[in-house]
């Protein structure tokens, strides 16, 4: 048996592993000069823990902003939870990493998009996924999250 190395998935934990990194130090230091994050989560995944009201008006995907007001940033290995605010209601949210379909800073034109590779052959045996090119606008996707697409030479000055 041949082994190969996992690219994918090795591009999957590092981009994670970067979004924690960043919301562990905003959790810390709070958000500099003109930083905000959009992100995009499937609403539908296992472990999201959501209102149900706000899983009822976006059955299958959600983005939220972290801009001007936000609460309780907790940054964990499998995920983060926050309260935002939706209509002067604060609701506390759980975003396993795992679920993040885009991560999205415009403020330095900086985005990672996780695509989902699908390959019926590949279904029995591990899924695996390859990084390919794609701008970083969310989008509706795939309700599954495994693989990831990043291109960061557009957002380069």
């Amino acid at each position: 048996m041949t082994r190969s190395i996992d690219y994918g998935n090795l591009m999957h934990q590092a981009m994670r592993g970067l979004i924690q990194n960043v919301l562990t130090d905003i959790a810390r230091n709070g958000l500099p000069g003109r930083h905000h994050f959009f992100i995009t989560f499937d609403t539908m995944h296992p472990d999201v823990e959501i209102a149900d009201w706000l899983s009822d008006r976006y059955p299958g995907e959600m983005t939220i902003v972290l801009q001007h007001w936000f609460a309780g940033l907790d940054v964990t290995d499998e995920g983060f939870s926050v309260t935002l605010n939706f209509g002067d209601n604060p609701e506390p949210l759980y975003i396993p990493y795992d679920a993040i379909k885009t991560f999205v800073d415009p403020s330095v034109e900086f985005g990672l998009r996780f695509e989902t590779q699908f390959d019926e052959a590949a279904e029995d045996e591990d899924d695996e996924g390859a990084p390919m090119e794609e701008d970083a606008e969310p989008e509706e996707k795939s309700t599954r999250s495994e693989a990831e697409v990043v291109s960061l030479d557009k957002f380069r000055k």
